[in-house]
This record gives structure tokens, sequence and C-alpha cells, in this order.
């Protein structure tokens, strides 16, 4: 096989896994709303991803950081018990009414939801410590060493911290970039890879999705 078959091959691959779990009409449309809102949703994949450790932590308390425009958020709905709540903080007001319009498409009732204008920082250190099944981060990258410290002291034992886009286009494996971004998903990474309270993996999801678990003895 010569490289170029190979390199074909691994690009028909991905187009694969992101088709596996075709979207419907009400996150197509959610979809389309972000992007027309400039707001980048998380992919096809990475969204089942999320639904999938929602259902598998049986979350009923689960915090966003940054809403999607509400694509993410459909997606964790989605896999979290029918009686759970979920937190999405967001600082742009549009984000929080295009989520909010693509929850009540999707049949939630408003109480499923709550939708936190505000720094998500600030927001993070006045929730319930322990109190959540989920932390889910998808916002400003340079503050995601902040999320980190504040979110995983959110987590109930056996919770999971997941943070979004932290491949950041291949470029965090580059040791000659120093964007202020990517020195603050190194410090993420490492962060959560020597915290002996987590059991992280990351998975190459969309641009990746770093994901950790709280230990049950944490």
């Amino acid at each position: 096989m010569n490289s170029e078959t190979h390199i074909t091959g691994w690009v028909d691959l991905g187009e694969f896994i992101e088709a596996y779990l075709p979207e419907d009409e009400v996150l197509a449309t959610a979809r389309l709303r972000a992007e027309q809102l400039g707001c980048p949703p998380v992919s096809c994949a990475t969204g089942s991803t999320l639904s999938f450790l929602a259902a598998s932590v049986q979350a009923r308390a689960v915090v966003e950081i940054g809403t999607g425009a509400g694509v993410s958020g459909l997606y964790l709905l989605r896999g979290m018990a029918p009686d759970g709540v979920l937190t999405s903080i967001d600082i742009e007001p549009e984000f929080h009414r295009s989520a909010r319009r693509s929850f009540l498409d999707a049949g939630y009732p408003p109480g499923r939801t709550r939708l936190i204008m505000g720094r998500a920082l600030d927001v993070l250190s006045r929730l319930t410590t322990g109190g959540y099944d989920l932390v889910f981060a998808d916002a400003a990258r340079v503050e995601y060493p902040g999320y980190f410290d504040l979110g995983v002291q959110l987590l109930r034992p056996g919770g999971v911290i997941a943070f979004h886009n932290v491949l950041a286009a291949g470029r965090i494996a580059d040791p000659t970039r120093r964007e202020p971004e990517l020195l603050a998903l190194r410090d993420v990474a490492r962060a959560i890879r020597e915290d002996t309270r987590l059991i992280p993996t990351l998975l190459p999801m969309g641009n990746g999705l770093l994901v950790a678990a709280m230990t049950t003895t944490a």
C-alpha cells in the first residue's frame, strides 16, 4: 500500500466514524443555527460520545461550560437520566437564546435545563462541590486550566470531566508553538494526567476530547 492510499484510507475512516450515527432534524437544525451564529458545534462523533458518557454515569446533574448554541447540550440531555438537569454556562446571550430554542424544539421542558449567563470561572466557583456527575468544557481554551481546577471539585466520585478541542488541529504536539491557548491546553493535559484522583484518556473525536473519571475512592 502506498502512502497516498494509506492517507486516503484514514480520511475515509474518519468520515465513516462521523457518519456512523447520523443526526436527526432537531440536531441538524441546531447545528445550522450554531454555525450561522459563528459558534462551532461539536462534531457528530463527539456529540455521540457525550451522550454515551452521560448515559454511562447515569447523569442527573451535568455542567456544560459553553453552550455550543445548543448542539452539545442536546447530546448531553439525550444521554442523561429522564429527571436530569443540564446547567449550561455561557457569556454570549445569542448562544443562550439558540440553546434554549433547540431544547424546546427537542421537547425538553424548561425544568430540565438551567442556562446561566456569565463568565464560567465566576459561575463554577458558586456551584455545589461534589454535586455533579459530568462536567464538559467547550469554551475559551486559555481558561481550561481554571475550568479544570474548579470543575474537578464539582465531581462526585465516579463522575467525569471532559475537555473539547484539546488537540488544536495538531498544534498541541508541536513544541515550537507557544501561543497562550496551546500552553493552556498542555497545562490542563498535564494536570489531568498527573492527578492521582483521575483516570484519564484522550479520544481522537472531532478535534480531540480529553476525558477523565474521578476514582470512587477520591
